[in-house]
């Protein structure tokens, strides 16, 4: 008689692993846009980075870029979370607060992004 696996946990492992590679890809092609726009200005001052953020196709990069963070941000605290907070109800509440804090953070971004 074969014996039954009991499997738990909430098995996020390919889509987490997907999650945090496809996150950590968008913010190389940001650090490598901002370090190629940095080479290309010929001073560096508030006038010239304003500018830079001023086009709406970086305003869309650097957005995309912030939600990444955040997203690649959630994801690994989650599993640090999950994988060394035992109690259940300690283990909610930080989740809840990194949530808050990750979407406060995540706005007040976005609100100086299109601010410039």
């Amino acid at each position: 008689m074969a014996t039954k696996r009991i499997v738990v946990g909430a098995h996020y492992g390919k889509r987490d692993w997907l999650a945090q590679r496809f996150t950590a890809c968008v913010m190389a092609v940001y650090t490598l846009v901002l370090l190629g726009w940095m080479l290309a200005l010929p001073e560096l001052s508030y006038g010239t980075w304003a500018g830079v953020f001023a086009s709406r196709w970086m305003k869309v990069l650097s957005l995309l870029a912030l939600v990444s963070v955040t997203w690649h941000a959630w994801v690994g605290v989650r599993d640090i979370y999950m994988d060394y907070i035992k109690p259940i109800v300690l283990r909610v509440a930080l989740q809840v607060i990194t949530i808050v804090l990750l979407l406060g953070y995540l706005g007040w971004a976005v609100t100086i992004l299109w601010s410039v």
